[in-house]
């Protein structure tokens, strides 16, 4: 297990709806910073960091999360605000808890250095120095900042860095975490058979824990007080009706812990399907798997079912990207965080109050298909929504074959990158790509060497199916997921 905090970016576009982050600000609030190196490149997305301070770029609010050790406080992440809120206090008084953790958000500079904590009446403050602008006076505070526990905290994320990266040179199989156990949870008080352990992942709606629930390993989305609509939109798409699928990350239950709303998700140990491309290189079986596990899963999700008297409708995931595809223990792949999701219904649910018609919610910008960039989107076709999902596979399935050894005989395995980045840079404006993709009708360059392998023309033509500029022309999930499946080992 990996013991740091990673963060998820979603990248957006201006005119789409609420999963789309607000633009930058026009002042920049300064924090605190402080993550583990390899949660740097992430972090920093929020904004310029300079030694210990971070200026931000998207929002005037900062963030701290503190870890309760005997009693005291001692900071696991501190930065620019990533999940978009109102930050009305001034200073950094405790208004997440969780167990053994405590969090903040406030709005003015360096206002995540000490956090004020009431617990029975007393408060306990943990305290920095003082900070100002100066660059200097942050840099001689370092050896102040980072307490010992801090310092114990940053030193094992560097060792089990590198673990993980000498241990996944190669995919490798292990048992998945036990989570046949679990009952589902219904508006219970989660805290009392919770325990949380630490920070995985932090999207702009909610943060997710790894933790433990009933003594079984889980992963917990948590979202704040203001943002339960959409914490109810994601809940009520994991609850359709036969949402179980091999594919699709396992709905383990709902609740309340304090005042967060808490989704409970099966754990999957490798991480995001980004992170684990990152640090590791496939062989071909490996990847096929990955492959065809992602499609299936994006295939039932599209699918229109009727089973026993109960209907499931088609869902469009409208925010498919390598950070929103979770792997497991054993090499397959789990669609999540379905946040931005549309369901498509073709009758009415009883008790469901369904997707909000007429206001589309889309995600991750550079995974967009052409008409979804260009803004021609008939709404009352959810085929378009269905066909722009295929295109974000295509490049999804660009993203992990690039990183197949056996793909890539007698050369080196190129180093991980998003679509686009090598022609763009890793977060492209909407007008470059508009330009490249819309405009330019260019993708993602397919080696030469893969015409070299038995399977490398049929990968070749399935990226080009799915990525076609005309929507009409695309494959459906379903015959994605029968192509991949045809190919052997």
């Amino acid at each position: 297990m990996r013991l740091s905090v990673s963060i998820v970016l979603i990248a957006s576009t201006a005119w789409l709806s609420t999963c789309i982050p607000p633009p930058a600000v026009t002042t920049e609030r300064r924090c605190v910073f402080l993550a583990s190196p390899e949660n740097t490149e992430w972090t920093q997305r929020e904004g310029n960091i300079s030694g210990l301070s971070q200026h931000c770029a998207r929002t005037n609010c900062c963030m701290g999360y503190f870890r309760l050790e005997s009693g005291e406080p001692t900071p696991v992440l501190l930065g620019c605000s990533i999940i978009r809120t109102d930050c009305p206090n001034l200073s950094c008084r405790a208004s997440i808890h969780y167990p053994n953790t405590i969090g903040c958000v406030c709005g003015s500079d360096f206002c995540n250095a000490n956090i004020t904590w009431n617990q029975q009446a007393k408060q306990t403050e943990y305290k920095h120095p003082q900070y100002t602008s100066s660059t200097t006076d942050l840099l001689s505070a370092n050896v102040v900042i980072i307490p010992f526990a801090g310092a114990l905290i940053l030193l094992f994320s560097l060792i089990m860095a590198l673990k993980w990266k000498n241990l996944h040179q190669h995919c490798r199989s292990a048992t998945p975490p036990n989570t046949h156990d679990i009952s589902e949870v219904a508006n219970t008080d989660l805290g009392k058979h919770l325990e949380m352990q630490k920070v995985v992942a932090c999207g702009h709606f909610a943060s997710v824990w790894r933790g433990t629930f009933r003594g079984s390993l889980v992963a917990l989305k948590v979202f704040p007080t203001a943002l339960q609509k959409e914490f109810t939109k994601e809940r009520d798409v994991h609850k359709l009706p036969l949402m179980m699928h091999s594919g699709i990350v396992r709905f383990l239950g709902d609740g309340k812990m304090g005042k967060e709303f808490v989704l409970v998700l099966e754990l999957a140990t490798h991480g995001s399907l980004n992170a684990f491309l990152r640090r590791t290189v496939c062989d071909w079986a490996c990847t096929l798997k990955l492959a065809q596990t992602l499609s299936q899963g994006l295939a039932y999700l599209h699918t229109d079912l009727k089973m026993n008297g109960v209907y499931k409708p088609a869902v469009a995931h409208c925010d498919l990207s390598s950070s929103n595809v979770l792997v497991r223990a054993d090499g397959s792949c789990a669609l999540c965080d379905f946040g931005c999701s549309t369901v498509l219904h073709r009758q009415a649910l009883q008790g469901y109050s369904g997707i909000v018609e007429g206001r589309i919610q889309m995600g991750t910008l550079q995974y967009m298909s052409p008409e979804i960039l260009e803004g021609y989107v008939n709404l009352s076709s959810g085929r378009c929504l269905l066909q722009g999902d295929v295109y974000s596979f295509g490049l999804l399935l660009w993203e992990l074959l690039m990183r197949c050894s056996d793909l890539c005989k007698g050369s080196p395995v190129p180093e991980h990158m998003l679509p686009y980045e090598a022609e763009l840079g890793r977060s492209p404006s909407l007008e470059d790509l508009l330009t490249f993709v819309l405009e330019k009708r260019l993708r993602p360059t397919v080696p030469h060497l893969w015409a070299r392998i038995s399977q490398g023309l049929l990968l070749r033509e399935l990226l080009e199916d799915c990525w076609d500029h005309d929507a009409d022309a695309r494959l459906t999930a379903e015959c994605a997921a029968n192509r991949l499946a045809s190919l052997n080992l």
